[in-house]
């Protein structure tokens, strides 16, 4: 088989399952990442896919999708927060006003990705896909890859530091190969604290990061 590799992250499932709550995990340098992960790979695009958050952790997004911008190899595709109202489910809540509140639920990622997938497939750009997800929304998109396109080839890395949400049993089944997703690899794959921003200035790394 041939080696021409295209890397699909979900940005929000990377971050919960490997770096949230992590000093030092949080200024992942994507393209030394996977170049260390899949060595033999002719790696010919980092797909990463996510969306812009609200609130005071947007600074730090925005900070670390400028620094991915420096790397020729990533392209971020975004998705969109939608808002809706969701009741309060505690029965012993003691509140006694509006038990309805605001909440952004995250549209279209699962959906870019699929989308992605399948016409990078159509199109012939790669011959194997990496998958870095544990969601099962993606199954279909893999399952109709294999029907189509039976050469191609999938791999799953689920991002995980527990077993819990490294179970990931649907997505993992319908892949040719899976794997969680070595941690190790992401503390040794930091960019600089400071780095160039390509036009003159520099870009540099959150203080809690």
């Amino acid at each position: 088989m041939d080696n021409r590799s295209i890397i699909y992250v979900d940005g929000f499932n990377l971050y919960y399952g490997a770096v949230k709550d992590t000093k030092g995990k949080k200024w992942l340098n994507l393209e030394r990442f996977f170049c260390r992960l899949r060595p033999h790979d002719d790696i010919r695009a980092i797909k990463y896919f996510t969306t812009l958050v609200e609130g005071p952790a947007l600074t730090h997004q925005e900070t670390y999708l400028l620094a991915l911008s420096t790397l020729p190899a990533v392209e971020v595709i975004y998705g969109k927060f939608k808002p809706k109202m969701v009741r309060c489910g505690v029965k012993a809540c003691s509140w006694s006003g509006d038990r309805w509140f605001r909440v952004l639920e995250e549209k279209r990622t699962d959906v870019n990705i699929a989308v992605t997938m399948l016409v990078d497939v159509i199109e012939d750009k790669c011959d194997r896909l990496v998958v870095v997800s544990g969601d099962s929304d993606l199954v279909p998109a893999i399952s109709t890859i294999k029907t189509i396109a039976p050469g191609k080839h999938v791999t799953v890395y689920v991002p995980a530091r527990n077993l819990m949400r490294g179970a990931a049993v649907e997505i993992r089944a319908a892949a040719d190969k899976h794997r969680t997703l070595p941690n190790d690899l992401i503390a040794k794959s930091q960019f600089p604290a400071t780095i160039p921003d390509g036009k003159g200035g520099y870009i540099q790394r959150p203080p809690d990061w």
